[in-house]
């Protein structure tokens, strides 16, 4: 398989992992809830608790990978950075 399409997978995961992270977060909050005037609903907390932690570790597994695949690039720019010559 190209390292580019798997590049691309891992970016992708990485994205709806966020997505799903930041969502149940601020669903988590449910200070925000009653400040907008939302008292009265009740939410799966136990499922959105769920689902906030397995992404969560999703997440952190797949910043892993994203960097272990960029890591040429990544120690390619320290390097330049350190040396002086990255904005030449």
């Amino acid at each position: 398989m190209n390292i580019q399409v798997v590049k691309w997978c891992v970016d992708l995961a990485l994205g709806i992992a966020f997505l799903f992270n930041a969502v149940t977060g601020i669903v988590k909050l449910m200070v925000l809830w009653r400040i907008a005037g939302f008292s009265e609903i009740v939410l799966p907390v136990a499922l959105i608790s769920e689902v906030h932690d397995r992404s969560g570790v999703a997440l952190s597994i797949l910043v892993l990978v994203h960097l272990v695949l960029n890591r040429a690039w990544i120690l390619s720019m320290t390097k330049k950075i350190l040396a002086g010559t990255a904005w030449t």
